[in-house]
């Protein structure tokens, strides 16, 4: 059983940065893919970025690629998100994911959520 439990949003004015955290416990990390979605009011679930088992390889969301980063340290258990130039529509609730199965990597199907983040961007 994977945990996961996020940390880092917040309140930032467009244009700034935030970094989210993602610590997982329970499990060795390493054999997992981790990634991040973020939901909006009213919207659908977004793919927002995923990482694979040892952080050589990265994807992104059309919407985010070229401002977000996402990165992993095994050794820590831990995944992030840094996001930078940030727009108002980036507001959302934030979460961590994690699939042991490469699936995850092509059908964007996580086993493991965490409980979210809010981020609230002001224009």
């Amino acid at each position: 059983q994977v945990l996961l439990e996020e940390s880092g949003g917040g309140l930032v004015q467009a244009g700034g940065s935030l970094r989210l955290s993602c610590a997982a416990s329970g499990v060795i990390f390493s054999r997992y893919i981790a990634g991040w979605f973020r939901q909006a009011p009213g919207k659908e679930r977004e793919f927002v970025a995923a990482i694979n088992w040892y952080g050589g390889n990265s994807n992104y969301g059309d919407s985010v690629r070229g401002r977000f980063t996402i990165s992993r340290d095994n050794a820590k258990n831990m995944v992030y998100l840094q996001m930078n130039s940030l727009k108002p529509e980036d507001t959302a609730v934030y979460y961590c994911v994690a699939d042991a199965s490469a699936r995850a990597w092509s059908l964007y199907e996580y086993d493991y959520w965490g409980q979210g983040t809010q981020v609230t961007v002001s224009s």
